[in-house]
């Protein structure tokens, strides 16, 4: 029996909310949830991202992100982003635009404050439904519905800390079938980031670097992602991490040059899902211009 979990999902229900897009690797992905992080790097960040999730579940999430971020002038940020998300017969394309400003906090802190602006594409293909839905007429007026959104998020960092709030998106977007009820919703989710690094050892060649992410969402438990990295020599990381009754995820990274960084998760589901598939990967390498 093929296994349609949530292409069935979506069917039997009259409504289905959906969340953002969500990452294992959220430290290095942050421009897609809070617009405050644009530029908060201090050089040109170029950054690519591929998940797969329940790999060998039909119709399970297949995300790509790609975003580039950079200061400009003084205390400006300006960035822009694309995610496409895929969910069995639906895919949604969204295009962001995102402006920060940054003021002193303190002689080692910085504040800021972002925008977001963004447009989302959404589609549903009838031909990816059960074959006794295909032909239904509520199920066919779902292709290219575009909707903006407004968002907005703060940022506090320092070289070796930072926490973030932010709502990427301010306007829950409803899409109606022929009898005016809502069968897919975007609703509204709320984030706080935060993370230390911590030197390690006497040569400080060690560094420990903990992440928490906590994702609310209306009519969603609360999401809470907890990491713990381990960077050695600034050129290796190894580490786990864990979202709360869903999964937990190994990750490491490979600083390959100056410029040039490599990203990999793989998570195990901890629920009953882990018996419909294979686990899933997350892949991402970031490059930025940094000065010799």
């Amino acid at each position: 029996m093929k296994k349609t979990f949530l292409v069935l999902l979506f069917c039997c229900v009259e409504v289905f909310a959906q969340q953002d897009a969500q990452f294992t690797q959220y430290m290095y992905n942050t421009i897609n949830i809070n617009p405050a992080y644009a530029g908060s790097r201090g050089v040109m960040s170029i950054f690519g991202l591929y998940r797969t999730q329940w790999v060998g579940l039909d119709g399970a999430p297949e995300t790509s992100s790609f975003s580039v971020n950079s200061p400009v002038g003084n205390n400006v940020g300006l960035g822009v982003s694309l995610i496409n998300d895929k969910i069995g017969p639906t895919s949604e394309n969204n295009l962001a635009i995102d402006f920060s400003y940054t003021i002193p906090a303190s002689e080692t802190a910085k504040l800021s404050f972002g925008i977001k602006a963004s447009g989302n594409l959404f589609n549903l293909d009838p031909n990816k439904l059960t074959p006794e839905d295909q032909g239904d007429p509520q199920f066919q007026n779902f292709r290219n519905k575009f909707t903006p959104n407004i968002g907005a998020g703060i940022y506090w960092h320092t070289d070796v800390a930072y926490v973030g709030l932010s709502v990427p998106n301010f306007i829950q977007t409803e899409y109606y079938n022929d009898n005016d009820v809502a069968i897919y919703e975007d609703q509204i989710n709320y984030y706080i980031i935060a993370g230390y690094v911590f030197d390690v050892g006497r040569y400080e060649t060690v560094k420990f670097k903990p992440a928490i992410l906590i994702k609310m969402v209306e009519g969603s438990p609360l999401q809470v992602d907890a990491s713990a990295n381990f960077m050695f020599s600034e050129k290796f990381l190894i580490g786990v991490s864990y979202r709360w009754s869903a999964s937990v995820s190994a990750l490491a990274g490979f600083q390959i040059t100056d410029s040039i960084y490599l990203g990999y998760a793989y998570d195990l589901e901890t629920t009953r899902l882990v018996n419909y598939n294979s686990g899933s990967h997350e892949i991402f390498l970031r490059f930025e211009f940094v000065s010799s």
